[in-house]
């Protein structure tokens, strides 16, 4: 299939098709998510409402890493394998992965507030390690601007998100190797979840209408740059 989509006329007409239903699927699983999420999960012992935020906050923060993983795959591909559209789909990502990532943490900080009693915490390892991922999103996006040849940028943004990769760990385990404002892992974590299934699978069905959402958006903006490295090349060419 990667193989198959590697041509760029070939990938437009399968992104072209398929999109129309990622997007409504993506639209059904929002849709049962939220009214789930806020209608139908009781509150908690300890966090009362305030606990309804986990439905954004966590799906955010899932997708912000989730992304950079993609985007830093996409890069290597690139780099390694110089395929036509992997620093395509890295460039694609990078502002839905910021867009999620900033999401996580605002939401994380009005999460923090009735829990922590501050909006931030500079000694929480998490947080900053978050805060961190967004900048090296945000230096990703301002290095391919930056440089005027797609190449040069392209090569350039694909170093920075392979060196940047090191903190995607570093956020996962962090609640792991440091004592921080953050409780330990309670999904992805050895034994299987430890929330309460009242809880847990509005939360799975958010996740997973978080990630469609991102899959519309992202083929979205992967056409939207093909059609405009098309229309730099026939405006070079004309002026050529």
């Amino acid at each position: 299939m990667i193989t198959f989509l590697a041509n760029p006329k070939r990938f437009l007409d399968f992104s072209s098709a398929v999109a129309p239903w990622i997007c409504g699927l993506a639209f059904l699983l929002l849709a049962a998510g939220f009214y789930w999420a806020l209608f139908d999960t009781p509150p908690d012992y300890q966090q009362g409402e305030s606990v309804k935020i986990m439905f954004v906050h966590v799906p955010a923060a899932y997708m912000g890493i989730m992304i950079y993983g993609l985007m830093a795959g996409a890069s290597l591909v690139g780099l390694v394998f110089r395929h036509p559209l992997a620093d395509v789909a890295a460039k694609s990502a990078a502002p839905l992965g910021a867009a999620f990532t900033a999401l996580a943490l605002l939401t994380g900080s009005l999460w923090g507030r009735p829990m922590w009693g501050t909006y931030w915490q500079w000694g929480d390892a998490r947080l900053v390690s978050e805060l961190i991922l967004l900048f090296i999103y945000l230096g990703y996006i301002a290095l391919w601007n930056a440089i005027d040849d797609p190449v040069r940028a392209a090569k350039a943004a694909a170093i920075l998100s392979l060196v940047g990769a090191a903190d995607v760990p570093v956020i996962h385990f962090s609640v792991d190797w440091w004592n921080t404002l953050h409780q330990p892992a309670s999904i992805i974590r050895p034994g299987g979840p430890t929330i309460d299934k009242s809880f847990l699978w509005p939360l799975f069905t958010m996740m997973l209408g978080y990630t469609v959402l991102f899959v519309w958006l992202w083929l979205v903006r992967m056409q939207t740059e093909i059609f405009e490295r098309r229309a730099r090349s026939l405006m070079m060419a004309r002026g050529a």
